[in-house]
């Protein structure tokens, strides 16, 4: 304690100033300190590491089931013991992701409208073009890995027959299959699940929506760290008189340091994530000093930025075909175009399908129409997604309804939908500000003293 009284150095004695001098310039400068420390580290922290980082602590797993709710959802540690770090963004990248997409795509479009802006037609388009080279060789293969035996028997003429029949009327048949699936994508599909779900699997793109679209008002966070100086002042002036304040004057000076360095860490905290978030809507200035959120006042470029990464990383046309053909209710998709094909592979086989009925009897027949059209519906899908101008003309298509559709939001509902991926873990933040500034307070007694 006795440290902490006069600190490592006689300032006093070695500047000639007066201990109220020495407090009046050093708080104020350590507490900037504190301020630009705090927020700096609190954006990294946000962020980064993208994925738990940490070590084995014995005892950890037995100690854990023990410890308070609120530190046992904190991002430190991991099934087994483990002590560390992620985060916090990441750590939540579920929840982060259900919240963006509940106060976002759901406000931007049903499945229906992201289907068509991926505009169905092009799709089957492209698929009869780029897939109609493909047919021979995929119904050979497949009907010899399926039915080899009948293949086999099968009149070459017969199988040319059946080549040029489906060949030609493969343009339409894709257009039938797209229409049947815009008819039930409703049914097919989860927007909010291909999001949540891919977020999940990739948490750095969390960051990325965040840096890409908020770089400016994350470096104003670490900038306002400033303000610590003139809230550091503040406590500099208190100090000179908090001996003669009746009770509280009893707590000792270095009490006070801390628990001000404390306060000055967590205010500059909540001013920064204030000043970013909020209002949405924009405020009288005896009402809000700022008026408006910073990031309210740029909504057009900001729209155009989250549009640009739902366009690109999320609602894509690759996570789209997956999510149709291989999601939660990829089943039913199959089901529907197998039904749909099985119908189109019958009518292209007319009269020979009754001869080859007769021939290998109804089960079996039937079976052969049913894994044709499976295996048609596998293999023709990667057409969709292996041209890569194409893909990115079908982005550049949802990047720009996105975009249009987050710029019409009032300034209110578009705050709403970013504040409320993160107001609920904003204590996370608050609670790292006031452990940083009771770092630096401690500091600053061990160099000044009480």
């Amino acid at each position: 304690m006795s440290v902490l009284a006069s600190g490592l150095i006689d300032w006093e004695h070695l500047t000639g100033q007066s201990k109220f001098v020495i407090d009046i310039v050093s708080i104020p400068i350590f507490s900037a300190i504190a301020g630009i420390l705090t927020n700096w580290t609190g954006v990294l922290m946000l962020f980064a590491p993208t994925r738990f980082t940490g070590f084995y602590v014995p005892g950890l797993k037995t100690l854990f089931p023990f410890l308070p709710r609120k530190l046992q959802i904190l991002p430190i540690f991991a099934p087994g013991g483990i002590l560390g770090f992620q985060g916090f963004v990441p750590a939540r990248a579920e929840k982060m992701a259900s919240f963006i997409s509940d106060k976002a795509l759901v406000k931007i479009g049903s499945p229906s409208d992201f289907y068509r802006e991926l505009d169905p037609d092009a799709l089957a388009a492209r698929i009869a073009s780029a897939g109609r080279p493909l047919l021979r060789p995929m119904v050979d293969e497949l009907m010899r890995r399926e039915h080899a035996q009948l293949w086999r028997d099968l009149p070459p003429r017969l199988r040319e027959l059946l080549y040029r029949q489906l060949e030609a009327r493969f343009p339409e048949i894709t257009k039938r299959a797209f229409d049947q699936i815009g008819d039930n994508i409703e049914q097919l599909v989860d927007i909010k699940l291909l999001a949540v779900g891919h977020m999940r699997r990739y948490p750095e793109l969390l960051k990325f929506i965040f840096y890409s679209m908020g770089a400016p008002e994350l470096r104003f966070m670490t900038r306002i760290g400033i303000l610590g100086a003139p809230l550091g002042l503040l406590l500099a002036l208190y100090l000179q008189v908090h001996h003669s304040i009746p009770v509280v004057g009893l707590l000792p000076h270095w009490l006070i340091v801390l628990l001000g360095a404390a306060v000055i860490g967590i205010v500059v905290n909540i001013i920064a994530i204030k000043v970013v978030f909020t209002p949405g809507e924009p405020k009288p200035r005896y009402k809000c000093l700022w008026k408006q959120a910073k990031l309210a006042k740029r909504q057009p470029q900001a729209a155009a930025d989250l549009g640009h990464v739902f366009g690109y990383t999320v609602i894509t046309l690759e996570n789209v075909t997956r999510e149709v053909l291989d999601g939660p209710r990829g089943d039913r998709t199959r089901g529907l175009l197998e039904d749909m094909l099985r119908a189109e592979i019958a009518s292209i086989l007319g009269p020979i399908g009754s001869v080859v009925r007769a021939a290998v009897g109804a089960r079996e027949f039937d079976a052969i129409q049913a894994g044709a059209a499976g295996g048609l519906v596998v293999d023709i899908a990667p057409v969709l997604t292996q041209d890569e101008e194409f893909t990115k003309a079908q982005s550049g298509r949802i990047e720009k309804f996105c975009t249009a559709k987050l710029r019409a939001l009032s300034p209110g509902e578009f705050m709403d939908m970013l504040y409320s991926a993160i107001e609920q873990d904003a204590w996370l933040l608050y609670a790292h500000g006031g452990f940083l500034g009771i770092f630096v307070g401690a500091a600053h007694l061990l160099i000044f003293g009480a």
